[in-house]
């Protein structure tokens, strides 16, 4: 048999088929494989050490990676530790213990670690604290009414939800917040007292107003009434809200004397619209006429030569009725957006920049997936067939992603 290295090289087979393991202690057997080649025997037993390897690297990984408590992972090392010390294994068994003294001083850096995290959530939750009683205090002297109530009941869950601080600290500052929301609540109940005397002088501002609007409600100066109604009804937003019932009531002789006069208005506007009418019809056949012709996808220059002369001939039309305009607009405005759309893909087609991140996208993906290859050989070739499954696993991944990549690079014309 030839000299073995590796983990194979700290055991040995007898006669017998017996298999030994070399430790700092001396030679102990770890099992017996009757009948079978010693090359397989020891192979066996030296997977089981591999395992264990692989066992205490995963412990290793997940301490550093903040997946385990301090306390659990002190736990999973002695355990692991007990595992390798009389594990029927071949393989050096001494080096895995200790890499598993090894962990004992990053056991309690992050012990450490989690100390100074509970001082600086504590440190945190005063500051957050702190922040909300400034909050809470400041709404207190405000005059926030009808915001300050949801506001103080925000603050309230959300102090709830904190976790507590030392006790002095925490009582002085809950102190203050409640002292604050007592301060808001008083003095919001004495504003709604003087809301109540506002409201009477809301009535008799809307009185006015009305007796004011009474006279224009049949006036003919469609331009200078509507002006003078928008600065009655500025007026009347200014004036404030009377109580509910009263306010509701002048509210509605207001708006009858306003729909009064605009529908004056309306009837004599749409009189005009029929003199538009015919300036619909022309513009309506001016879109029948080009709509078909103006192809963006198949020819940009001509549908772009087209569409200018469209609006050349749309200007001259004129005006059209009111209600007529929406869907004429809307029409000529999709035309426009097509021919706007297909310069813009234009342009992201021919970009070079987008172009060379496609490709450099699809170069690096490659790169991935000839790596992951390289490594799914090897593993194959040492019988590790978890890592090799993974690694195909994730060569397939990235084979759809370059795929993703090429595509993309092709849409750019690479």
């Amino acid at each position: 048999m030839s000299e073995m290295t590796g983990p194979a090289s700290f055991g040995r087979v007898d006669t017998d088929g017996t298999v030994f393991v070399r430790t700092p202690d001396g030679e102990r057997a770890v099992g017996q494989v009757a009948g079978a080649d010693p090359s397989e025997a020891l192979a066996f037993y030296v997977r089981r050490y591999e395992n264990l390897a692989v066992e205490v690297e995963l412990l290793e990984n997940r301490l550093k990676g903040g997946a385990l408590t301090p306390d659990d992972a002190r736990k999973r090392i002695a355990q692991v530790r007990t595992t390798v010390h009389d594990a029927a294994a071949v393989g050096d068994l001494a080096a895995l213990e200790a890499r598993l003294d090894a962990l004992s001083p990053l056991v309690e850096a992050k012990n450490e670690e989690r100390k100074a995290a509970r001082a600086a959530q504590n440190e945190e939750t005063r500051t957050a604290k702190e922040a909300m009683v400034a909050e809470a205090e400041k709404i207190a002297a405000g005059s926030d009414w009808r915001g300050g109530v949801n506001r103080f009941r925000t603050l309230l869950d959300q102090w709830k939800a904190l976790p507590r601080i030392d006790k002095a600290t925490d009582d002085a500052l809950w102190h203050r917040f409640s002292t604050a929301r007592t301060t808001y609540t008083r003095r919001r109940k004495h504003q709604f007292a003087e809301q109540s005397a506002k409201r009477d002088e809301a009535r008799t501002a809307k009185e006015a107003i009305i007796a004011e609007a009474t006279p224009l409600a049949d006036s003919t100066d469609w331009g200078q009434t509507s002006r003078d109604f928008r600065d009655l009804m500025q007026r009347w937003k200014a004036a404030g809200p009377a109580q509910r019932e009263i306010d509701d009531k002048l509210w509605k002789q207001f708006r009858a004397l306003q729909d009064r006069f605009f529908d004056a208005r309306n009837a004599a506007q749409n009189a005009q619209d029929e003199e538009f009418h015919g300036n619909q019809v022309a513009k309506e056949a001016l879109l029948d006429q080009f709509e078909p012709q103006i192809h963006p996808d198949q020819d940009l220059g001509r549908a772009k030569e087209l569409y200018r002369e469209l609006l050349d001939k749309w200007t001259e039309i004129g005006k059209v009725p009111r209600d007529a305009i929406r869907g004429l607009d809307n029409r000529l405005h999709k035309i426009e957006q097509a021919v706007r759309d297909r310069e813009a893909a234009e342009w992201k087609r021919t970009d070079p920049q987008a172009r060379e991140l496609a490709t450099d996208t699809a170069r690096k993906i490659q790169a991935q997936i000839d790596d992951l290859t390289a490594k799914a050989t090897k593993a194959e070739a040492r019988g590790d067939a978890k890592k090799t499954r993974e690694y195909r696993e994730s060569i397939a991944t990235y084979q759809t992603w370059l795929e993703q990549a090429e595509r993309a690079a092709h849409d750019f014309g690479a």
